[in-house]
């Protein structure tokens, strides 16, 4: 199957401010990021803060543009397109979910219009038509109908991110990317999005990169995993194996920290110092806070390594037997004693 969209080597590199001037200094937010999305697929990203998750999620829905490298949607290179037939074909075929519905929906703005909004844009339809559609993308995503004059202020905070996802809908995209669409929320209000949310996969046949620093719900919400550090993508992994058969340390440890109720677990533990994404170290960007690194590890970046699962790929000089338990990697990670 042809990927929906792919990016090939793909770089982001922002200049940093310092004191409120333009520096010398440059953010290496995306490097070197190899990434396919099939139609219909679910992708999660995990990461920390920081990692570039949200600078990936901005380049594969064609809001931020690449430093180098080819973003290609459909088998056509995004950037070389006119400026015209790119925002007809990003606006039309994607789809975006902000984190914090509160700012990414306009105050001023009745429901209604902020769904009416993209099919106004793209001269969807006949005006009535597009009051139809208003009407059968709130019920889409379980929105009464009485809401259609109410303004966001006037909403719940799960209220709002209906809102933000029936307009990510409006065109009919091929996919939809989710940027931490429930951290801002209740928790008692984000089962009730992230439900909707799969269900909406299943019923549109929607392609979804669902990107969360909850990596248990992406594990459950996704067909494939991807862990990105520093800006780069260091696993691929199917969401099943990615748990107990991840090969990254890295992936390891995050998903030690986050384990399920009935199999608690320690974390492992990352010492050393989080490296800056202005001045990136050398080899593995990982090597200074993990337990397995050597000099190999800070001369020499790894290449991607396949594992035994055709889809899963990892860059790690010293990657995790699969077999080996977590409880295990527990043990190794803590310093040990002097005699």
């Amino acid at each position: 199957m042809n990927p929906l969209v792919a990016l090939h080597n793909t770089h982001v590199i922002h200049r940093a401010r310092a004191g409120g001037l333009l520096t010398r200094d440059r953010v290496h937010a995306l490097t070197a990021a190899d990434l396919t999305v099939a139609p219909g697929e679910t992708v999660g990203v995990v990461g920390e803060s920081g990692c570039g998750k949200s600078t990936l999620a901005k380049v594969l829905v064609g809001v931020a543009r690449p430093t180098s490298g080819t973003v290609s949607f459909k088998g056509r290179d995004l950037w070389s397109m006119p400026a015209a037939e790119r925002r007809a074909t990003v606006g039309a075929s994607t789809g975006m979910v902000f984190q914090d519905p509160s700012t990414a929906l306009n105050r001023r703005l009745p429901v209604r219009r902020i769904l009416r909004d993209p099919l106004d844009v793209h001269a969807r339809g006949s005006r009535a038509g597009r009051e139809e559609r208003v009407r059968e993308l709130m019920a889409l995503v379980g929105l009464p109908r009485a809401l259609g004059d109410a303004l966001p202020g006037q909403l719940s905070g799960g209220q709002r991110q209906r809102v933000a996802i029936a307009r990510a809908l409006a065109l009919d995209p091929d996919l939809v990317v989710a940027d931490e669409p429930t951290s801002a929320l209740d928790v008692s209000v984000r089962a009730q999005i992230l439900n909707l949310l799969l269900d909406l996969r299943e019923r549109l046949g929607l392609a979804l990169v669902f990107v969360s620093h909850d990596i248990q719900t992406v594990r459950r919400m996704s067909d494939r995993v991807i862990t990105m550090y520093l800006g780069r993508i260091v696993e691929e992994c199917p969401a099943d194996r990615v748990t107990d058969r991840a090969r990254h340390p890295y992936t390891r440890a995050l998903f030690s920290a986050t384990p399920g109720l009935l199999d608690p677990i320690d974390p492992i533990p990352l010492a050393g110092p989080v490296p800056s994404a202005t001045r990136p170290p050398n080899g593995c960007p990982f090597r200074t806070r993990c337990w397995r690194a050597d000099d190999r590890c800070a001369a020499v970046m790894p290449d991607f390594s396949a594992a035994s699962h055709t889809a899963h790929r990892y860059r790690c000089h010293h990657p995790v037997e699969e077999d080996q338990s977590t409880q295990d990697l527990v043990r190794q990670s803590l310093p040990r004693e002097p005699p």
